[in-house]
């Protein structure tokens, strides 16, 4: 029994070792970007739009993500504005095209 402790003790320190690699190479880009193939930033973007989103509407922004609706690229963006006279934030939701 005290080996298997020892076994799994061992593979749990190499885990644990081998960890902050893993994520590092996992962060690395796997192929180079070329003319052909741009790299489009859509979270970062759709992050910016809501931003300023929220500014607009008097609200803060409490998600922003990207999706595909009729075939267009668009940021779905979630503002929590807040109440009248002390009330619960509203939530809306705000379709912008990612242009």
């Amino acid at each position: 029994m005290k080996t298997f402790r020892s076994h799994i003790r061992a593979a749990m320190l190499a885990l644990a070792a081998a960890g902050p690699f893993a994520s590092q190479a996992v962060a690395m880009p796997v192929t180079s970007p070329s003319v052909d193939e741009p790299i489009v930033l859509a979270a970062s973007d759709c992050y910016a739009i809501g931003q300023q989103v929220a500014a607009q509407n008097g609200g803060t922004l409490a998600k922003a993500s990207q999706a595909t609706r009729g075939g267009q690229q668009v940021c779905v963006i979630v503002v929590l504005v807040p109440g009248k006279e002390g009330q619960r934030p509203r939530r809306s939701e705000i379709v912008v095209p990612l242009n």
